[in-house]
């Protein structure tokens, strides 16, 4: 009897987990802004906080908290246009090389496996042919995005404008006796969401100074651009980089770099992921948000199964915030335990100047 019962628990629990995910991906339009809109409102909270302690009316000091966010990504979309600017002027150079490079991958494969080029380029417009879908739909993709990033802003000042009521609400369905809990949990929500986008902000930072001086001795042109795309990629843990350094490796490749650059290049990546695992992730990050590889590896692919690359962008901050709540309900505490790792928390470096 009580193995059948414990055997409905996990029947029930995995057709649960289906109807939440199922329920994920057809909610994807809606849910993906709202996330990205809450997680941003909780990372302006403490600004928006200081602006009000200064005497700024609340809505006034919510609009001056986008407003820095717009200018902080002005600046760096302009920083990446730059680079970008630079690289198309030499765009006819680089085709060239591609195609003499491409021409040699052809003699190569018809050399090694019989496929006359003829028959390569038959392969090669069936697959430009079967793609002109996602060229026509470029467009829709792009109006898409204009309009989830508005909704995004919008959400995250009705967000920070109405964070009191929204405090209210969940302390009122919690009974007497949890609301000290909740108000544990939600105090806990905030303060690793602040610490993982901020600390997760620094770190890039420091990766962009690290991959550019790198790069730069080893001699990879546009040093800089190719820094900041290994940086930014630092948002999907394992992958991102790991496809950031691929495209360095590609552009020496491309430019005509040795063996000598490659490694270089390879080199450069080892060591910073050395300095990032041991250094910058201990003092800068923290280990707040508190999640063994197997399941970071789990909620990343699942993640972009549900909802494309916003889902791997989203799935480690989300996840952290599922194990808070896992963490402070008696009931669930094991499902924390199981998505956790033994890592010692540590403080990270701004907390500890701080305090």
């Amino acid at each position: 009897m009580l193995q059948t019962s414990s055997l409905q628990r996990v029947v029930l629990f995995l057709l649960l987990a289906f109807l939440a995910i199922a329920a994920l991906y057809y909610a994807k339009p809606f849910l993906v802004p709202v996330c990205f809109g809450g997680l941003l409102a909780m990372l302006f909270l403490p600004l928006s906080l200081w602006f009000e302690s200064k005497g700024i009316p609340k809505a006034l000091s919510i609009l001056f908290c986008i407003i820095i966010f717009l200018a902080v990504l002005s600046g760096f979309i302009w920083l990446i246009s730059w680079q970008i600017t630079d690289l198309a002027s030499e765009s006819s150079d680089i085709e060239k090389k591609v195609k003499r490079m491409f021409s040699q991958f052809q003699d190569y494969i018809r050399s090694n496996f019989g496929l006359s080029i003829k028959q390569q380029d038959e392969i090669i417009s069936g697959q430009a042919e079967s793609n002109g879908s996602f060229i026509t739909g470029l467009g829709s993709v792009l109006t898409g995005f204009i309009v989830d990033f508005i909704l995004v802003l919008v959400y995250i000042f009705l967000f920070m404008f109405y964070r009191d009521r929204i405090k209210g609400f969940v302390l009122k369905i919690v009974s007497s006796q949890q609301k000290k809990n909740a108000e544990t949990i939600i105090y806990d929500i905030e303060k690793v969401s602040q610490q993982y986008i901020t600390g997760l902000g620094m770190m890039i930072g420091c990766l962009w100074v690290m991959y550019s001086i790198g790069f730069s001795i080893v001699g990879v042109k546009y040093a800089v651009l190719f820094a900041i795309i290994c940086g930014l990629l630092e948002i999907v843990p394992f992958v991102g980089n790991l496809i950031g350094n691929s495209l360095a490796v590609l552009m020496v490749i491309i430019q005509g770099g040795g063996m000598e650059m490659v490694i270089g290049v390879i080199i450069t990546y080892l060591t910073v992921q050395f300095l990032q695992t041991y250094i910058l992730e201990p003092l800068v990050v923290g280990a707040e948000v508190n999640i063994n590889p197997l399941f970071t590896i789990i909620i990343l692919v699942l993640g972009e199964l549900v909802w494309g690359i916003p889902g791997m962008v989203l799935a480690i901050p989300l996840l952290g915030i599922v194990k808070i709540i896992c963490d402070h309900i008696e009931s669930l505490k094991p499902y924390g335990y199981l998505i956790g790792s033994d890592k010692k928390k540590r403080a990270p470096l701004f907390k500890k100047k701080k305090k």
